[in-house]
């Protein structure tokens, strides 16, 4: 049997999306967040209303089957790395009624795992530069963290607004052993990441390329559930 550090909190990270699809970025930002934070799980949370995103978002039903799938691939990915991250995927949002607010998803959080667990929100830097448009954003840092992916073309020097900078300059840590050691309430900044992909473009491109031209972009078990239902044409 394995010892426990029992003043050690568990560590959970949260990757939430729209998913629609879900693409190799997401799965680029999960991998190293997990290894660099050493989550013991991390969890895929599909939006069930994205209240941000137009009506032409595909299914949630549809999505929540493709971040299951894309969600295998992510786990023989961990555990060829030796990366002991467990792989979940919750329909928390799907289930709940009405638009899928973060705020929502965090208390909610919270509530199930208590409050001597680590919980770490996973985000792009174009998420944290949006972050005042969010439901009570200014909120969300009670209830867990921000790990936040560097991404071209969003440079949060010039593109944050003057109440984000006061809420970097109260909650950024520069460390990740910081994080690790916070249950909630502080926000890291990851400048090693750059990942260029994104979900509108890809079914942009699924409705003009052929298929094996963005192979590479989107996990094989989605790429396959996304080819036999003929989505995005």
């Amino acid at each position: 049997m394995m010892s426990v550090d029992l003043d050690t909190p568990k560590k959970i990270g949260i990757l939430g999306g729209t998913f629609d699809p879900p693409h190799l970025g997401h799965l680029k930002l999960a991998i190293h967040f997990a290894k660099l934070l050493h989550l013991d799980t991390l969890l895929l949370i599909p939006s069930g209303e994205p209240w941000q995103k137009n009506s032409g978002i595909t299914p949630s039903e549809i999505r929540l089957e493709l971040t299951e799938a894309a969600g295998i691939d992510l786990a023989r990915a961990l555990l060829y790395l030796k990366v002991p991250t467990q792989i979940g995927v919750d329909r928390i949002e799907i289930d709940r009624s009405g638009p899928s607010y973060a705020i929502d998803t965090a208390k909610a959080l919270r509530e199930r795992f208590g409050p001597q667990v680590n919980i770490t929100w996973l985000m792009g830097a174009d998420s944290l530069i949006n972050l005042p448009s969010w439901k009570s954003w200014d909120q969300l840092l009670d209830f867990v963290n921000f790990a936040v992916a560097s991404r071209p073309h969003h440079e949060l020097s010039t593109q944050i607004s003057p109440e984000m900078k006061t809420l970097l300059e109260k909650h950024q840590c520069i460390d990740t052993s910081a994080l690790e050691k916070s249950l909630f309430g502080r926000i890291f900044l990851d400048n090693s990441l750059a990942i260029d992909l994104s979900s509108t473009k890809l079914r942009n491109q699924l409705k003009s390329a052929s298929r094996s031209d963005i192979a590479e972009r989107i996990p094989s078990h989605a790429l396959e559930i996304i080819t036999n239902l003929g989505l995005y044409k």
